[in-house]
């Protein structure tokens, strides 16, 4: 992503010094004129420019929320397994020798590796055990108290909200990318216009078209 940021930086760039020069600098600005490139013309070009660059911010924007978004999620997910790994552990000493109980706790098997299957077994987990105050008792022995428990329900929560929010800033953020595809198209395509009139108007002078960024021997 970065180095096509970068390029971006620097076409859009580019078009903001070609279009500025090729207003301000006299011989430019005269020679376009002629051919239809006058102020109006510009200012067109200015007004696309000036569209690009507030959608490639946005784009920015929404690309730096999401890779927050998923720290966030990251992280909130890490603590949750490292809670549910220990309760899970102290629950498969104390009911080690109940085989039915092991399997209504889903302390069977591994832990699923696909986040939706191993949060439908992370919440039924700790459903039982809110639940259940015989089991619960059972694991205050471990140190896996009522109140543990609901600290652990609500971390469930607030995995979930943040895995939402990440899937929302993933959505914002391939909405903002088609927006800026669009808006490039746009420009690029003016501009493609824009230089190939400056290439007829500056065809005696070709020097000047470096102060419009493009480089033509004379």
């Amino acid at each position: 992503m970065k180095p096509l940021r970068k390029a971006e930086a620097t076409i859009l760039e580019g078009y903001r010094v070609a279009l500025e020069n090729a207003k301000n600098q006299p011989i430019i600005a005269s020679e376009m004129a002629e051919l239809g490139y006058d102020a109006h013309k510009i200012r067109e070009g200015e007004q696309l420019l000036a569209d690009t660059q507030k959608v490639y911010d946005h784009k920015k924007q929404e690309d730096d929320e999401t890779t927050q978004a998923s720290a966030n999620f990251k992280s909130q997910n890490q603590k949750l397994d490292e809670l549910y790994k220990n309760h899970r552990k102290k629950a498969k000493v104390i009911f080690r020798k109940e085989p039915e109980m092991l399997k209504r706790l889903n302390l069977l098997g591994r832990i699923p590796q696909n986040y939706d299957l191993k949060m439908d077994v992370i919440r039924k987990f700790y459903s039982e055990l809110q639940q259940d105050q015989q089991l619960q008792q059972k694991l205050e022995t471990l140190r896996v108290t009522q109140k543990v428990i609901d600290k652990s329900i609500k971390q469930v929560k607030n995995v979930e909200d943040k895995r939402a929010e990440y899937i929302k800033e993933v959505g914002e953020s391939q909405d903002a990318t088609q927006q800026k595809r669009m808006a490039f198209a746009k420009i690029d395509d003016w501009m493609r216009d824009f230089y190939a009139v400056a290439d007829i108007a500056l065809e005696d002078q070709p020097q000047l078209m470096e102060a419009l960024g493009k480089r033509r021997k004379s």
